[in-house]
């Protein structure tokens, strides 16, 4: 089965190109009763779409959502949720020029080699613009995690070389959306900046990764052997665009620790420690889930690359158009939706775990 739905009881499609004349998706399987606020979803969509960051793409988009079914004034009614984001902004003959020509690093070559046709225009279905879909029914996901008193919040804790040392714990989240390079770090502001502005200038790109942090939820989430809650988490970052990495808890940085270094300690208020990230055996343990998402630098530069076209022939490509410098400023709202919708399909999995 092609691969554009994710979720088991709550499962979210989606449907659309970058160019085309819009995108969207369905919601099947939210509980009827919820109501939703719309307003709420729109939100989520302008912290993601095309303009909301001066540190981002130069596209316009209004990203207005229109709800065409399983809403009745303001309540799901327990059928599917369709909606459309319609396109306004596409400048296809920007990608004119990349209609022959594979990019290096991006999906061009990839999509062409399984389906043999591709969208050039601005990627097609393998641009980041169908995350959008992924916001909306992430934000319908986060209004029912709402209601069992789960809070997901991410943002930006390195921008190639600058990271921040911050602990969590220490982090207002709330900031996070006060700077144009969405980090919570109010020490790491500026040198972010500089060096994504500095790369922009210079027709590059840089990469850098996000944080996430998951408070409020219930031990007993997850599902063994192939379900693990980490996995289920890992596949979904793993499948938004530009994501090289994905680590829980200590992650890589247990590599070079002993048992005894890294176990968490088990008292009689609980662990005395976090270096687990909330996940045990695939199961959440009751701590705040901690993972740590990394993002390549976005494949489309205005710099002088070595490619091919598609007869073989050696070219040199300057790409045109509107791309990210760095893609995680714009990419946080999208990992706290994919973290919604797997701990919202988990959440009603487990309601039907035992009797």
């Amino acid at each position: 089965m092609p691969g554009n739905s994710i979720g088991q009881l709550f499962r979210l499609t989606t449907f659309g190109e970058s160019h085309g004349a819009g995108i969207g998706g369905v919601v099947d399987g939210c509980p009827a009763g919820l109501r939703i606020d719309l307003e709420a979803v729109q939100h989520e969509l302008d912290r993601r779409r095309p303009g909301s960051t001066t540190l981002g793409t130069a596209r316009k988009e209004p990203d207005r959502l229109e709800v065409l079914s399983g809403v009745y004034e303001g309540i799901t009614m327990g059928t599917p949720i369709a909606f459309v984001i319609r396109n306004a902004d596409a400048r296809s003959r920007d990608y004119d020029a990349l209609k022959e020509v594979y990019r290096p690093g991006h999906a061009d070559r990839t999509w062409e080699d399984k389906y043999g046709v591709r969208d050039h225009r601005g990627g097609g279905r393998s641009s980041a613009r169908e995350t959008a879909a992924r916001v909306v029914g992430g934000a319908i996901a986060r209004q029912v995690l709402n209601g069992s008193g789960v809070q997901v919040h991410a943002h930006v804790s390195q921008v190639g070389a600058v990271r921040s040392n911050v602990r969590l714990a220490e982090l207002d989240f709330a900031m996070t959306w006060s700077n144009a390079v969405r980090t919570a770090d109010p020490a790491a502001v500026r040198p972010m900046t500089e060096l994504i502005e500095e790369v922009r200038a210079d027709g590059d790109s840089i990469g850098g990764r996000i944080t996430c942090s998951i408070t409020g939820v219930p031990a007993g989430l997850g599902d063994p052997v192939f379900d693990k809650l980490h996995a289920d988490l890992g596949k979904a970052m793993l499948s938004i665009n530009a994501v090289k990495g994905f680590a829980v808890g200590n992650g890589f940085d247990s590599i070079a620790m002993r048992g005894s270094e890294n176990n968490d300690a088990i008292t009689p208020a609980g662990n005395s420690t976090n270096r687990a990230g909330g996940i045990q055996g695939g199961i959440s343990n009751g701590e705040d889930i901690i993972f740590e998402v990394a993002f390549k630098p976005v494949s489309t530069i205005a710099k002088a690359q070595d490619t091919v076209d598609r007869a073989g022939k050696a070219v040199v490509l300057e790409a045109a158009g509107r791309h990210d410098p760095c893609v995680v400023p714009r990419a946080v709202p999208i990992v706290e939706a994919m973290a919604c919708l797997v701990l919202v399909d988990h959440l009603l999995r487990q309601r039907t775990a035992r009797l």
